[in-house]
């Protein structure tokens, strides 16, 4: 699987991909709506539960890699999630610190919707975020989410669900 937008490939994770993995997931910047940094076998569990979402799914997180430098600057990517008690096709990214704020997460997760609805005829695809987490939700926001719900859970104090369905997104997206 390969998604191409004007700077960005997005393809599988490989296991070829650890050490750049690592140096996003590690990073205290990139991860502080989490409840801490990745250490490596972290990493390597969320490698393989990648590996896994391609197989059982059909997708999961891609690597997102920056043509101008054929570099690994993060994921994005779909992932089924349990989210508030149902599992629900999640759109999901990290964009290390120094890439961030370049629209890169916006532009990867447009081309993912876009997967979504068209190549897999999703009904509706979900966002969800830690509540104070004000550029994900920006990015949500960018690609014609809406805030659906907002519920309290021990991980994030309060989680943030965005969602647009496919009728929304091609209504925005599509020609008449």
């Amino acid at each position: 699987m390969r998604l191409e937008t004007e700077r960005l490939v997005l393809r599988e994770l490989t296991n070829d991909d650890f050490a750049a993995w690592y140096a996003i997931l590690s990073d205290a910047e990139t991860m502080k709506h989490y409840p801490a940094p990745f250490d490596e076998e972290k990493v390597r569990q969320w490698l393989e539960w990648n590996l896994e979402n391609y197989q059982n799914y059909g997708f999961g997180l891609w690597a997102v890699i920056l043509k101008e430098e054929n570099r690994l600057i993060g994921d994005c990517g779909m992932a089924m999630q349990c989210v508030h008690g149902k599992m629900l096709p999640e759109i999901g990214y990290h964009i290390h610190r120094g890439y961030q704020r370049r629209g890169y997460a916006s532009e990867a997760a447009s081309r993912c919707l876009q997967y979504a609805f068209e190549d897999l005829q999703l009904p509706e695809v979900y966002s969800y975020m830690k509540y104070d987490n004000k550029v994900s939700c920006g990015v949500a926001k960018k690609n014609g989410m809406r805030l659906v719900e907002t519920y309290p859970d021990e991980l994030n104090t309060f989680t943030r669900v965005y969602a647009i369905t496919r009728e929304e997104w091609l209504a925005a997206h599509v020609s008449p």
